[in-house]
């Protein structure tokens, strides 16, 4: 039994080295044909995106750290271990700490409790206004995925696919929801939301996505979304990596090497599905749907008949990050460090901005009217755009 569970976590280990090229370099899997990014072309009559302020956070090179709004205030942690509670209108860092260790995940807070996670399995919780440490424990394995703070609760969820509930107040264990792994699954962060402080929505894989309850971790409904496909375990990967977006009772979701698709949250049916494949996930518009594809190439669906209505292909390759949609554009940034600004209506890009020379793959965040984004290289930065 050892052997086998130790034969499972390492192809779970190295199965980003085996295919997924778009997260870990330039080589695809067609033998040794290279994937050359796309040269950025001259926009005509850019709009402007204006640098506010920026803070200087530490690196976060080898996973994804996902800054967070809470009210007025930004919170976002490096790789290294550093912790900052930041001025979203000003930019200015309001406190910042350092965990005992280095993270592998940016953080999670309800406003009272902020909580970060690493790749031994260390949780540490602080003090939302004073920074001070409160409590630490372990959940015994790596931790990619940003905690959950909701209702009292800390989500901690675990490489091996299970799902801990800790107490807010004093880290000790309140419910564990293990869930079945696939044989083979991307070894990345499967992002997580609350609804109504009452239940944790998110991907999982194999292609499925849906609730659990916050208080005891019990399985609401489940849904699926793109049945696995193919002979091998690479060919029927079709994780939910990232976090089903939800406006008003409408949900999408898309998995790698799947589908994307959207309903309604209320009876948890699909009212249209459509190929495609994005680890990156959906944002939403009225009434539109904006996912990335595995190729970098943004497409936009009607958001209540799935119909495609129109894709720009022309960051191929770029490895562009999980998008926003605010306003009348969606943003996305690239591994070399540019912010886009699509125009929603047709997809030309209509603005661009470089941030600095590494990479973003986490979605921007919004908040009084500026658009703020943390790079891989350690920049959380805002802009205005005009």
């Amino acid at each position: 039994m050892r052997n086998t569970l130790k034969s499972h976590r390492f192809l779970r280990s190295v199965l980003l080295l085996v295919c997924v090229a778009s997260i870990v370099g330039l080589q695809g899997c067609q033998g040794s044909k290279r994937r050359l990014a796309a040269e950025l072309t001259p926009i005509a009559n850019p709009v402007n995106l204006d640098r506010v302020w920026s803070v200087s956070l530490g690196k976060a090179v080898n996973y994804t750290f996902k800054p967070i709004l809470f009210g007025s205030d930004i919170y976002a942690s490096s790789e290294g271990g550093d912790i900052y509670r930041v001025d979203a209108g000003t930019g200015k860092v309001i406190w910042n700490v350092s965990a005992p260790k280095s993270l592998s995940t940016g953080p999670g807070t309800d406003g009272n409790t902020l909580v970060v996670g690493n790749l031994k399995g260390d949780v540490y919780a602080f003090d939302v206004q004073t920074g001070a440490k409160k409590w630490d424990t372990s959940v015994g394995t790596e931790v990619l995925t940003e905690p959950l703070v909701a209702a009292g609760v800390v989500v901690i969820r675990t490489i091996d696919n299970r799902f801990i509930g800790l107490d807010a107040s004093s880290g000790k264990r309140r419910w564990v929801s293990p869930k079945t792994p696939s044989v083979l699954s991307l070894r990345t962060s499967y992002s997580m939301s609350s609804i109504n402080n009452e239940v944790v929505f998110t991907g999982f894989s194999s292609g499925q996505f849906g609730l659990l309850a916050l208080s005891n971790g019990s399985t609401i409904w489940e849904s699926l979304l793109a049945p696995p496909r193919g002979t091998s375990e690479i060919e029927r990967l079709s994780d939910i990596t990232a976090k089903p977006s939800l406006l008003g009772p409408r949900m999408c979701a898309v998995s790698y090497q799947g589908k994307i698709g959207c309903g309604d949250i209320k009876n948890a049916r699909m009212a249209w599905v459509k190929d495609f494949s994005s680890f990156s996930g959906t944002t939403q518009s009225t009434d539109g749907v904006y996912a990335v594809n595995d190729k970098s190439y943004l497409a936009a669906f009607n958001a209540n008949s799935g119909v495609e209505l129109w894709r720009n292909e022309k960051l191929q390759w770029r490895d562009v990050g999980e998008p926003l949609a605010v306003g009348s554009s969606v943003l996305a940034g690239d591994s070399q460090g540019f912010l886009h600004l699509f125009s929603q209506s047709n997809g030309d890009i209509i603005g661009r901005v470089r941030v600095d020379s590494s990479g973003i793959s986490a979605a921007p965040i919004v908040s009084q009217g500026m658009v703020i984004v943390q790079t891989k290289g350690g920049t959380l930065a805002a802009y205005k755009i005009q």
